[in-house]
Parts: C-alpha cells; structure tokens; sequence
C-alpha cells in the first residue's frame, strides 16, 4: 500500500518545489510571514466581516460541484467492471469530481440522505450503512476499494472491500471548498477564515485532528505561520490543497498555506486551477497535480470580471481559456504560463454588451457562450489562434441555456429557460443545436414545459446524457424528465418520481437508477418500466 503523500498550497508567484531561493520572478513571489503576529495583523485586517455558519468568523463558500480508472496493486481487489455504466457528469474526462451518488458498475455508493450506503447492483440490496461524520453536507469519491468522504470540516476514509468500515477521519477547522480524483491521488480545497480574535496568535492558524476509530493520533495547527504566503492582494482566509492517495493512510503531510481566498475550482489530468472571484476580477492559481507527489504552485495570474462557474475556465493545448463578466461587456481571456506568471497572449471582448454570461463551454479550440437580457445569444468562437480569438457566428433566440453539452459531431445541447421577448423566463427549455457550420449556429428542435426548471440550471452533476442511446434525464423540482434524442428529433420517454425530488441518475446495463434523500428507483432505461427500488430508512 503507497503511504500517504503530503500537502502542498501556494499562490500568486511562489514555486513550492524546494525553497523561495528558487523563483525567478522576484518582482511579484510571495514571502512567508515573518511571525505569527504578522500574519494575524495582515489576515484580519482583509477579513470581511461576516459569519456564515461554522464557527466564528466562518464564512461559507459554495462548493464547486468521466469514470476514474481503477488503479492496479493496491485497488485490484475491487473487481473493476465490465458493465456498461455511466458516471458523474464531470467537466473533463479522467478528472472525477465528488458528487452525491459514485458507482463503478458493480457497487452504488451514495450519502444522498446524510447516510453512506453501499449498493450492491446486480441484487440492489444494500450491503452496508455507515453514520457520515461531519455533517449531512457530503460528498464522495470512489475509487477501487476505498471511498473518501468529505463533508463541510471533516474527510473520512472508508475502505469497502468487506461491510463498510471507516479506517481514518481528518478534521480541519475550515470549509472545504472541492477536490478533484486523478488516477488514485485527491487533491483537496480547503479554505479557513481566522477568528476575529484569537487569544493567541497561534489560535489563527488552521488545525487538523487525525484519528481512527475515534483515538485521537495528532492534532495541532494544520500549518506553522513561517510556512504561510502572502499574496500580492491582503486577503481575510487561509486557503489550503491537500494530496491525499486514495489507496494510502488519510494524513496530513507537510502542508504549505497561503493567504488567500478562493471560491472556484476546475482540474485537468495535469493542472488544478483555483480562482478567486471578487466583484470586478478574478486571480487564478495553477498547480502541477501530473506527478506522483504533492501538487506544486506553478504560476498565477488574473482576468478582468467575475466568473459564473468552473465551465468558464479550460485548458487546452498548454493554455488557459477564461470567460467573464465586467460590468456591462463579458470577455474571453487567454492565459500563458510564462516562468511563474499566468499572462494574457490574446482576448475577445463585446460578447453580449449589457447583458451577462449564463453559460460556457470550450470544446477543443472552440469556445460556446450564452448571454441573455431579453434573448440569448449564443456565440460561437474560434480560439485556434491563442493570440486572437474571434467570434464567429452568432444566434439570437428567446431564452437562454444555462448549460451547454456536446452530443455528438456538430451538435450541443442547451438546457435552460425560454422567456418572451421582455426577457421574462417562461420554463424549461431544452435546445438541440448545429454547430457544424461556426459561421451559422442554428437550433435544429426544442422541448418545452411551462413553469418549470431543470436542476442542472445551477448543479450540472443533476445532468446524465448516456450516448449510447441517446437517452437524456433532467431532474427538476419535482422530478425527473426522462427524454430521448434520436437523430435531431426529442421524445419524451415519460417522469419519474420520488416522493422527495430526484437529485440524481445514473445508468447500469440497461437499468436507469434515480436517487432521492428518500431512496432510489430502478426502471427500464427503454420504456420506464418499474424494476424495483431500494427505500432509504
């Protein structure tokens, strides 16, 4: 079994890979903290002044929301499947993200009640409970044998190899903010705000608690304040990245902290980018995750504007592509690593002039973004040329998409809100669109049902697109809208209901399996037929 390997955070122009000898931009590099009174001055005198929530001082951050392969050694024991199965709606392939329902095809695991429940899926008879600690704000990550658990302060590992068991819990005095899974190794966000007034300086730090069993093994302040950066804004929080190895001991390691914030995150296979959203721009912070250890801080930058979400960042072809919004203009943005500096080589602004994104989603070198006021625009850009990317084409229509998915060669699907033509959102609208011709977007068909909204306006993994049939499930308020795209044509397939709302989908075989905090459903994926159901008690 590979140990546990340690922690590594920085920010702005500091390469944590040995010493702050070793940056070469010293103009705009971080510098440690001198003392622990230092940084208390600093931190609290950035601090906004709010409690949210948690315990003093917190403030709440809202978490950010492809199948990981199952690793061999250590992992071979889960068995992994040969059943065709779909996965958590993830933003890149190979990059998991936690989410309230995991399987593997053989196993479904799930706290969608505040309860772990694993699930065996060819009997769909639960194997094991077990209590989640830390709160009933979960969500997990599944990979081979082993589940980590991560609630709002707390990480638990739960290895699942026989009945369910936990065999390690991490306890951090802050929020955790979201992780991504990338062949075997976690890398976790965890944002910490100071108590107002600590009675000691140390009393500012983030602490952790390590147990198993419930026996107390270490507990102390997560980080020492010489190992604290500053950035080049003051900011009120701590902000920590974790490496945890899922087939390892749940540990601490050798973290770094910087002061700083952050509220947004999106990882490939080889970079983990977390960004910090304020009203009029937004800093982002990239770290190498492609090596077996730590991460480690490479370079960070900034874009003019907000972010709506992490669909507004993706890389591609070594670059980062960002969408914004800056007071009545919204702007695509092009970032070069070059030393330790995210750089801007190229932009694109004038997309939708008084009105604000609603969607985002880059495909390879091309770029889709939705504003709306009164009607939707959808833009298409070509972003081939890092240095200058154009808009293309361009489609008004009433409504908007508030999420942008590719089905298929030359088609994206867009689901979201129709309105009339004042801009007064009429229900739920799901758009197939040709893209095949950039120059010319055009809506192929739409299904429409009146005073109603998908879930995935505001939680895109409330989303399941299964290709290999083209079948197609919105949960919404009350349900689960099941259709079916064939060709370019939309059927609805039928709703299912629970008697609480359908938070999640997912496909095993030829069974559709939906979850609600009150237990799942299973039908026929074909015509809806009811195959059974598992009540949550």
């Amino acid at each position: 079994m590979r140990r546990a390997v340690g922690v590594l955070v920085a920010v702005v122009t500091l390469i944590v890979a040995g010493s702050a000898a070793e940056v070469r931009d010293t103009s705009t590099r971080l510098v440690a903290f001198a003392s622990c009174d230092e940084m208390v001055r600093e931190v609290r005198a950035a601090a906004v002044p709010i409690r949210v929530g948690g315990g003093p001082g917190e403030v709440a951050l809202p978490a950010a929301t492809s199948d990981a392969a199952v690793a061999a050694a250590s992992r071979e024991g889960a068995g992994h499947s040969s059943t065709n199965h779909s996965g958590t709606n993830n933003h890149e392939a190979g990059v998991e993200e936690p989410d309230l329902v995991q399987t593997d095809g053989r196993r479904v695991v799930t706290v969608a009640d505040g309860r772990l429940r694993v699930i065996d899926a060819a009997t769909r008879t639960v194997t094991s409970t077990v209590d989640v600690p830390g709160g009933p704000l979960s969500d997990l990550l599944l990979d081979g044998n082993r589940v980590l658990l991560v609630a709002q302060s707390e990480l638990t590992m739960i290895d699942i190899s026989g009945p369910a068991r936990a065999v390690g819990s991490l306890a951090v005095s802050g929020r955790y903010l979201d992780a991504r899974l990338v062949d075997g190794r976690v890398r976790i966000v965890v944002h910490s705000t100071p108590p107002p007034f600590p009675v000691y300086p140390h009393d500012a730090l983030p602490r952790y608690t390590y147990s198993t069993g419930g026996v107390v093994h270490e507990q102390g302040p997560l980080v020492d304040c010489g190992r604290i950066y500053r950035s080049s804004r003051p900011a009120g929080a701590i902000l920590t990245v974790l490496t945890v190895d899922m087939a390892g001991e749940l540990r601490t390691g050798e973290p770094v902290a910087i002061a700083a914030d952050g509220n947004t995150v999106y990882g490939t296979e080889r970079n983990l980018y977390v960004a910090s959203t304020g009203a009029d721009r937004t800093e982002i912070h990239q770290f190498d995750i492609a090596g077996p250890g730590p991460a480690r801080y490479v370079a960070s930058g900034s874009v003019p504007g907000a972010l709506l979400n992490q669909y507004s960042m993706s890389e591609y072809d070594g670059r980062l592509r960002v969408a914004t919004t800056t007071g009545a203009d919204n702007t695509v943005t092009v970032l070069e690593r070059r030393e330790t500096v995210l750089a801007p080589v190229g932009s694109l602004g004038g997309l939708g002039k008084g009105e604000r994104i609603y969607a985002v989603r880059f495909l390879g070198p091309t770029g889709y973004v939705v504003t709306f006021r009164e009607t939707d625009p959808l833009y298409t850009l070509d972003l081939g040329d890092p240095a200058a990317p154009r808009a293309t084409g361009e489609l008004k229509i009433t409504g908007y998409s508030a999420y942008l998915h590719s089905v298929g060669p030359d088609r994206l699907l867009g689901v979201g809100q129709e309105a009339d033509q004042q801009g007064r959102v009429l229900g739920l609208q799901v758009s197939l669109f040709d893209v095949g011709d950039a120059a010319r977007p055009a809506r192929l068909t739409q299904y429409r049902i009146a005073g109603d909204m998908a879930q995935v306006e505001s939680d895109s993994h409330a989303f399941l697109y299964w290709q290999p049939s083209g079948l197609l499930v919105l949960p919404t308020h009350t349900d689960a809208l099941v259709l079916r795209l064939a060709g370019d044509a939309f059927t609805e397939v039928g709703t299912i209901g629970h008697s609480t709302p359908v938070l999640r989908s997912l496909v095993i075989g030829s069974a559709l399996w939906t979850v609600s905090q009150d237990g799942i459903q299973i039908h026929d994926a074909t015509r809806l037929t009811p195959l059974g159901s598992i009540v949550f008690g």
